[in-house]
């Protein structure tokens, strides 16, 4: 089979298919061409090609999961639930699909009551992630005043939130009361695109635009390892963790998922932000380093990036998806606003390819690190793999409305 054929099978089919369609094309490959007409060949091409086109890998995982869970049973008020349904408002948004709203809708009227008050303390950043489901339905239900209620409550508890208290008035957010001092690279998606949102929406986005630039410079000074090109998990302002460098706080492993959420927020924050945004030119730094660190530590094999990335040759480590989906985000998405260089496009396709490979023609999604605190080598490595874990659907959701755009 010709280059631009077997690409294009490869980039439309999920794992379990393509192998199917590459048997089924080797009948027209070149080898072949003495049994098979040019005739045949052709019809085989575009049957072929009707049958990739008709692939819609977001469609083919949201509906596996949404028809098998419903509302009631996707789980309670919590950062995997928002991530998830964040990617089927972006499917709805794409297709017009009002399931992919009604879905959501239902699982957040769970939460919101009549007032539009949420029975929640939020001690935590990821608490705040499914704010970002308000934000959607108060921009969708713009006459149902509960979500926007919502939202401002979330907002408010901002204001009295702990903060760090060594980077000039006010610091960084803390992960959550419960981890006095402590920043994890993980806290800037839970709460910074909220707030972008939030600001879009319902208002305050002078202030708020600050606020998230001022997070993830200061979230980034204190994660980023220069050895590596990428983060650190966890940063401990006091040093008294017992995973804490005492003398830069940080803690010892650059684990996958907590440098993609960076990556997603950053990329998130340089789309909305103004041009003249006061500190953006530093967010373009960080996304530079950061998308030159993942190219390094792409595996070559399968262009997915490992559990701890930086530790490719490591016994034991793996290849986690949920973070391939996200680097793979990141990287594309710079590459089509034009904030890193056009040939890491290579990197994104490649990228794309990994994870479509560990999903199955049915839309499971396989080898998703469940949810992971700050620990060892030991501890990251030995953590649950799971199929179909929403931190891996989420992030795949996301990361296929950019790629299915642009390809790579």
């Amino acid at each position: 089979m010709t280059i631009n054929v077997r690409r294009l099978f490869t980039r439309l089919l999920p794992g379990a298919a393509l192998a199917g369609a590459l048997v089924a094309a080797a009948a027209i490959a070149p080898s072949a061409v003495a049994t098979v007409s040019a005739q045949d060949r052709a019809a085989a091409i575009n049957a072929a090609a009707v049958d990739v086109a008709a692939v819609d890998y977001s469609k083919l995982v949201a509906d596996n999961k949404e028809n098998s869970t419903s509302p009631a049973n996707l789980g309670g008020w919590g950062y995997t639930q928002g991530l998830f349904l964040w990617g089927t408002y972006l499917i709805y948004k794409r297709t017009g699909e009002r399931k992919y709203l009604t879905y959501m809708k239902a699982w957040a009227d769970r939460f919101v009551d009549a007032n539009g008050h949420l029975s929640n303390g939020f001690g935590s950043l990821d608490s705040m992630r499914s704010g970002t489901v308000l934000i959607a339905l108060a921009r969708e239900y713009p006459n149902d005043s509960r979500y926007r209620k919502g939202a401002t409550q979330i907002r408010n508890r901002l204001k009295t939130f702990p903060r760090t208290k060594n980077d000039g008035q006010p610091g960084a957010f803390w992960h959550a009361t419960s981890r006095q001092n402590q920043l994890w690279a993980d806290g800037v998606f839970m709460v910074l695109p909220f707030l972008l949102y939030y600001g879009q929406t319902i208002g305050e986005a002078s202030t708020l635009n600050a606020e998230v630039v001022r997070n993830l410079n200061i979230y980034w000074k204190h994660l980023y390892d220069p050895q590596t090109g990428l983060l650190r998990h966890a940063y401990d302002e006091s040093r008294s963790q017992s995973w804490a460098n005492k003398t830069t706080g940080q803690a010892p492993e650059n684990w996958c998922r907590a440098i993609g959420w960076y990556g997603m927020t950053i990329i998130e924050a340089l789309d909305i932000l103004p041009a003249s945004q006061a500190g953006r030119a530093d967010l373009l730094d960080h996304t530079r380093t950061l998308v030159a660190g993942f190219k390094r530590w792409q595996d070559p094999k399968t262009g997915r990036w490992f559990q701890l990335p930086a530790k490719p040759t490591l016994s034991g480590n793996w290849t986690e998806t949920s973070c391939s989906s996200m680097y793979t985000y990141t990287i594309s998405r710079a590459v089509e606003k034009g904030y890193v260089d056009p040939d890491y496009k290579t990197v994104s396709a490649k990228g794309y390819q990994g994870v479509l490979a560990r999903v199955s023609s049915k839309g499971d999604v396989a080898e998703i690190c469940i949810g992971t605190n700050v620990g060892n080598q030991g501890y990251y490595l030995a953590r649950q793999r799971k199929t179909n874990d929403l931190h891996g659907l989420g992030a795949f959701l996301i990361m296929n409305e950019q790629l299915a755009k642009t390809g790579s």
